[in-house]
This record gives structure tokens, C-alpha cells and sequence, in this order.
């Protein structure tokens, strides 16, 4: 008897994840398209992702459905995105292998990286001190909203906000030189 309340409960679940899905099915096409920059292959990668979410469902019940939803098509996007860059590496035609073989940066490519650095510092030193303190606990100590949330003792939501706008400053920044 309580195994099919349980299975019900989780069936409930997915269907309430597939409804979700649906609802939210043309959004997350056009951000898997952004990161991959293909539409059909946005498609492809929202598919996998929502076999993921299901699997997943059938395991636990999730919190946020849809934000574990984007973090695995970002995640999925992010790795076609790193394999086709090697593919392109691997067979363009008259590249210069030796320079492909080699393990470090070119000099100029590591002096414009820290004239990157030195402006995305100079950026967070800018930043009001509670989004700075929001922005590196995301991206320097890995931790996610709830637990930034948690820690300035602030909503989930303005712990995205203050990230999202600490990367936005910093974004401009980087373009400003450029």
C-alpha cells in the first residue's frame, strides 16, 4: 500500500515536471540555442536535459525543477560548445600543429589576459560591498544562490540579482576595452 502511494507521488512529480517543461519548453531553447549558438542543437540539448530531469525526479523530489532544469543544459550546452571548439582545433585545414601542440599561451595572449584580470579587479573593487562579497562567493568559492542567500541573510532572489549585476559591472568593463 505504501509502495503505490509513493509511486504515485513520484509519477505526480514527473507529470508536474513534464507540465513545467512545456510551459517552459520555447525559453529554454533559446538559452540552450545562446550558449550553443544553433537552434536545432538548443533542441537537442533542452531533450537531453529534460530525460536528465526525469531521471533525476524519479531518484528525489526537486526543489526547483526548472532552475535544475537550466543548470543542466547550461552544463550540457557549455560541453558541445568545448567539444566542437577541439573538433575545429583537430581538423582545420593548414593550422599550424606545432603551435596547437604546444602546452602554453602565446606572450601576447598572457599579457592580454592580465590587462583582462587587472580590469575585472578593478571592476569588483567598484561594486558595493555586499554585491562584491555575493559575486565572489559564487564565482571564487563556488557556492550557489540558496547558500549566498543564507549567508548574507538575504532572498534567493536578490542573491541572484547582486550576482547578476556584480557580472554585468565587470562584463561591461572587459567590453569597454575592447
Amino acid at each position: 500500500m505504501l509502495s503505490g502511494i509513493v509511486k504515485a507521488a513520484a509519477l505526480n512529480d514527473i507529470d508536474q515536471n513534464l507540465q513545467l517543461f512545456l510551459q517552459h519548453r520555447s525559453e529554454l531553447v533559446d538559452y540552450a540555442a545562446k550558449i550553443v549558438g544553433d537552434r536545432a542543437r538548443g533542441e537537442d540539448v533542452v531533450q537531453e536535459a529534460f530525460i536528465r530531469l526525469r531521471s533525476a525526479a524519479k531518484e528525489q523530489k526537486l526543489d526547483e525543477p526548472i532552475g535544475f532544469l537550466r543548470r543542466i543544459i547550461r552544463n550540457l550546452a557549455i560541453d558541445i560548445v568545448r567539444h566542437s571548439s577541439v573538433e575545429k582545433v583537430r581538423f582545420v585545414d593548414g593550422a599550424d600543429y606545432e603551435a596547437v601542440a604546444e602546452d602554453r599561451p602565446r606572450q601576447d595572449k598572457i599579457v592580454e589576459d592580465r590587462d583582462d584580470l587587472r580590469i575585472v579587479i578593478e571592476a569588483m573593487a567598484e561594486l558595493p560591498e555586499r554585491t562584491r562579497k555575493a559575486l565572489e562567493m559564487h564565482r571564487f568559492e563556488g557556492m550557489k544562490l540558496k547558500e549566498i542567500a543564507s549567508e548574507l541573510g538575504i532572498s534567493v532572489a536578490l542573491a541572484h540579482a547582486l550576482v547578476y549585476e556584480g557580472l554585468d559591472h565587470c562584463r561591461k568593463r572587459l567590453f569597454r576595452k575592447h
